[in-house]
């Protein structure tokens, strides 16, 4: 075989794996790729550890996913205009991704889904702020997610909290309890 077939074999090789041709840009990927990756994992932890379908796994892959489309997008040179684009058909396409989280419950009027459905949602958006390197807003999102998804529950459930009856009342008045 003549060697410069095996010359232009390797140069193509070489240059379908040349899109990051520096430590630089290689830092900022690999940087911005496990940033979405960390951070959906952290809802996915919340949500597995609550015994939703969607765990760690599932909210990495929605985050790293978002993160990838955007990073490309942005390394490919899109306007702005481009770019909101490709922004606005991820948030429809993962909006089908959540449909599928989203079931009718046994009780009459039951939807179950609908917080797990949210919160891969907003994993999508905290992917697309990692890709776009705005590191530290989806880190900001990602505890306020937290926050409402650990914190949220147990304020309603001392806000809904039965109070007792007031015994000093002349007369006495019943309260009616209501099951949620």
């Amino acid at each position: 075989m003549n060697p410069s077939w095996w010359q232009q074999i390797a140069g193509t090789i070489a240059s379908e794996f040349s899109d990051l041709n520096d430590v630089m840009q290689t830092t900022r990927v690999v940087l911005r790729l496990v940033m979405a990756a960390l951070l959906g994992g952290l809802l996915g932890w919340e949500r597995e550890h609550k015994g939703q379908a969607a765990g760690v796994r599932t909210h990495m892959l929605v985050a790293m996913g978002a993160a990838l489309f955007v990073l490309v997008s942005q390394q490919l040179g899109m306007e702005k205009d481009d770019l909101s684009r490709v922004i606005q058909g991820l948030t429809a396409g993962v909006g089908f991704l959540c449909a599928g989280t989203i079931l009718k419950g046994d009780k009459a009027g039951e939807v179950k889904g609908l917080t797990t459905a949210a919160g891969l949602w907003l994993t999508a958006a905290i992917g697309v702020a990692a890709g776009l390197g705005r590191e530290l807003t989806a880190v900001l999102a990602t505890v306020l997610a937290l926050m409402v998804l650990a914190v949220v529950p147990v304020l309603v459930k001392l806000i809904d909290k039965p109070r007792p009856l007031n015994t000093d009342e002349d007369p006495p008045r019943q309260r009616i309890q209501t099951e949620d």
